[in-house]
């Protein structure tokens, strides 16, 4: 490959970049009207306008972006994550046009992107899974039935769904047919696909994934896990690996079972199995994710092995070169995701420009960044700034890493993630592991996270009136 074009934009389309050039390989972004100024655009060797800002005249546009690959001699596409990493037709028509396209086979992506066709692709291969039906129900009666037979509470979930959208817990069975109408109504509106379906509800889970790696020639492996348990509405903020409640055999066993997964739907290159895992340390396939994730850096960091390198090479037609025997786990590495939200406000999206923005530096801190101050924050997107990533040999190296870099991260005029995420590596539960998908609804609060911040800025102020007096002490000068 001499060129590759990146169908993305902001912070993963820039971190795709680097490594792409890294390997000696020319670079081409694609842009919308509203990113014309974005750092992804300087920094490709080429760079053109697709659409207006919104996405579904800009970055949805498949065929567009396909014209654009073919007028510049592009050998492949990668498609980041988002928009349409995981669209199957995309894939395809990539193919078709003589593209190279920098992720897995169609077949994959149609099978893991229904949640049933996933249930039903992986059953045969002794997987564990959530007790439920494996198919899609309409009748609040059926329904009803199967609830009783696996008991409340129960989750109803979108096959298509994905982000918390179409999905509702269910305690009691007065509240299962509104509820069920609700989850149909919301998968319609979002995926354009109502089908929905039950399972029994994990009431305390965590969320652990399983990276994995696949070539063209029937090689798997698994990059062990990341810890995604601190969630808002469902969608991940915090991320860890490795996990802190996983031991070398559960370690073994769920690398095994994400391998299986993958193969499974014949994958190739770069993929993420999903698990929930309950409080007696059982552990249930949840879905997979057919993209390189956002939380990617976590892994590359305690591994040292860049995927989005392996993606490129995998889709070049080469075999891997890692033996699953080869790979260990090297020290701990945790990841904020900092998002334009208002953590005061249940973490509404904050638009408005970019008045000052100054990222940390330093050893083992990583920012895979998509703004620069000035920049305006468009309402169009996705509201991700950056991921802000640390590295320790220990977990509680990699935090305080971590707190240290937040105080240096400086962004005025919207508002951010960051405090929040201050309060998550600073809190006990997270400190001492003890924590699952609940955290956000058990520990935090608006009103908790403004106290502490009053509290912070009043010990501030004492601290620079102590200096003042000691300084005005010293420069006193006598008189005689």
């Amino acid at each position: 490959m001499k060129k590759i074009l990146v169908a993305n934009r902001g912070e993963i389309a820039l971190r795709v970049m680097k490594t792409v050039q890294k390997m000696g390989i020319k670079t081409v972004a694609v842009f919308s009207k509203a990113d014309r100024n974005a750092p992804h655009v300087k920094f490709a060797d080429e760079a053109v306008c697709i659409g207006e800002a919104p996405s579904n005249e800009s970055y949805l546009k498949g065929d567009r972006i396909i014209e654009v690959a073919k007028e510049l001699g592009v050998d492949g596409i990668h498609p980041g994550y988002g928009f349409l990493s995981e669209n199957a037709d995309f894939a395809e028509n990539v193919e078709k046009n003589g593209i190279t396209w920098i992720g897995p086979g169609s077949k994959a992506i149609k099978i893991m992107g229904s949640k049933l066709a996933a249930k039903d692709a992986v059953k045969d291969y002794d997987i564990p899974m959530v007790p439920g039906i494996d198919e899609a129900v309409t009748d609040p009666e059926k329904a009803k039935k199967i609830a009783k037979e696996i008991g409340f509470p129960i989750l109803i979930k979108a096959s298509a769904g994905g982000g918390g959208k179409g999905m509702r817990i269910v305690e009691k069975e007065k509240d299962l047919e509104d509820q069920m109408k609700r989850a149909i109504s919301e998968a319609e509106s979002a995926f354009g696909d109502g089908s929905v379906f039950i399972e029994k509800y994990v009431s305390s889970p965590r969320h652990i994934e399983i990276q994995v790696l696949a070539d063209s020639h029937g090689n798997y492996i698994h990059l062990f896990e990341r810890e995604c348990s601190v969630q808002r509405r469902h969608q991940k903020v915090v991320e860890e690996a490795p996990s802190v409640v996983l031991d070398s055999k559960l370690r073994k066993q769920m690398g095994k079972a994400a391998v299986k997964v993958a193969k499974a739907c014949d994958y190739v290159g770069a993929g993420t199995v999903e698990f929930l895992f309950d409080e007696n340390q059982n552990f249930y396939f949840l879905e997979m994710n057919t993209r390189l994730q956002v939380e990617h850096p976590v892994t590359e960091y305690i591994t040292g092995i860049d995927l989005v390198e392996q993606q490129i090479r995998i889709a070049r037609g080469e075999k891997l070169k890692l033996l699953q025997e080869d790979l260990t786990i090297k020290g701990h590495a945790v990841e904020l995701r900092v998002y334009a939200e208002d953590p005061m406000d249940n973490f509404m999206p904050s638009v408005g420009t970019l008045e000052k923005y100054s990222i940390p530096k330093g050893d083992n801190i990583r920012v895979d960044n998509g703004f620069e101050e000035g920049m305006e924050v468009p309402i169009y997107y996705d509201p991700m700034l950056a991921k802000l990533i640390t590295y320790g040999k220990t977990r509680e190296e990699a935090i305080q890493l971590m707190l240290k870099a937040i105080e240096q991260y400086e962004v005025e005029g919207v508002m951010t993630t960051l405090p929040f995420g201050k309060f998550v590596f600073e809190h006990e539960a997270f400190r001492s592991g003890n924590f699952d998908t609940h955290f956000v609804k058990n520990y935090y609060s608006a009103e908790k996270l403004e106290a502490e911040i009053e509290e912070e800025a009043k010990l501030a102020a004492l601290v620079a009136l102590r200096q003042y007096l000691k300084d005005r002490k010293q420069l006193r000068i006598p008189q005689n």
